[in-house]
Parts: C-alpha cells; sequence; structure tokens
C-alpha cells in the first residue's frame, strides 16, 4: 500500500460519509446496526472517531519509534491489560458524540481530519513510514501486534470499512 492509495481511500471514506449523512432520514439514523449494540447515528460518529484517533496514534508512533521496542512492547501490553474498561469507554463514547457535535458538525469534522490526515501523510518521509511500534491487540481486531506509521495510516479506513458493513441506512425503510 502506497501513499497514494492511502489518500485515495481516505477520500473515497469522506465521500462516502457525507452521502451517508446526507442521504439519512431521522428514523434510518434512530435504527439499529448489524452486529453492534449502536443505532446508526451512533456507529457513524463512531467511524468519524476512528479517523480521529489516528491522529494520536500518529503522535505515539512517532514517539515509541524512536525508543528501544521493550517501550512499546510495554505500553502495549500494559494497554491490552485495561482493554475491557477501553471497550466500555469506547462504546459510550460513541452513544452521545453524534448528539453533541451534530450532523453537520460530523461532516465538518470529518473533512477537517481528513485534510489533516492527507496532509500529515504528504510530509511523511519514507523512512518515518517504515517505523512503528507495538500495538494493544485486544482493542482493535486491525491492530497488528507491530505497526508501522504508514500502517496506522491505513488502519483508519479499515476501521471506516468495517463498519460500514454494519450500518443498516439503506435497510431502515424496510424494517
Amino acid at each position: 500500500m502506497d501513499r497514494a492509495n492511502i489518500v485515495a481511500e481516505v477520500r473515497d471514506a469522506a465521500a462516502d460519509f457525507r452521502v451517508l449523512l446526507d442521504g439519512a432520514t431521522s428514523r434510518e439514523l434512530r435504527s439499529g446496526t448489524d452486529g453492534t449494540k449502536w443505532t446508526n447515528e451512533q456507529l457513524l460518529f463512531h467511524m468519524l472517531f476512528g479517523y480521529l484517533v489516528v491522529r494520536v496514534l500518529l503522535f505515539l508512533v512517532r514517539g515509541f519509534s524512536r525508543l528501544p521496542q521493550v517501550a512499546s512492547r510495554t505500553f502495549a501490553a500494559t494497554l491490552d491489560a485495561g482493554t475491557r474498561p477501553f471497550h466500555l469507554v469506547n462504546y459510550a463514547g460513541s452513544l452521545g458524540g453524534a448528539r453533541v457535535i451534530g450532523y453537520q458538525g460530523m461532516d465538518r469534522v470529518m473533512d477537517r481530519v481528513i485534510h489533516s490526515l492527507q496532509a500529515s501523510l504528504a510530509g511523511e518521509s519514507e523512512a518515518a513510514l517504515q517505523r512503528g511500534m507495538h500495538f494493544p491487540q485486544g482493542w482493535d481486531p486491525y491492530f497488528k501486534d507491530f505497526m508501522t506509521l504508514l500502517d496506522v495510516y491505513r488502519y483508519a479506513t479499515q476501521h471506516y470499512d468495517h463498519h460500514r458493513r454494519q450500518l443498516t441506512l439503506d435497510k431502515a425503510g424496510s424494517q
């Protein structure tokens, strides 16, 4: 996976997100999702939040990649020990996130974070993209034991695509 592909994936996800927000009715947004306890509205916020989290992950990778690997391995193990509370906070955060920032706010935040990630990716050196750190594998199915900066840029869209399949927006009208 190269930069151009990641930029295209992120751009496509942002366009898809806008279509989903613009096309969803209030009833559809309040409907349940396939395989989660969230509503479509809550899951859309969670999908956006995945991109926001990547900005923090990039910061962590840039820092930990300059330290001996034992540092990130220990950090990841510590986070893995807190997997259960993490999942509870992760779930609860999306319950009200969309309501707090609203639909237009979600659209604006998505645009801002996508532009930020694209600019950040464009400014990374090839050497920087290959540096990485260990990750808490219990936190997300797309976290690998060791992830490079390039892997982290790609992660957000993997997370988005995973949850995109769980939305029931196009099915809500027939329920």
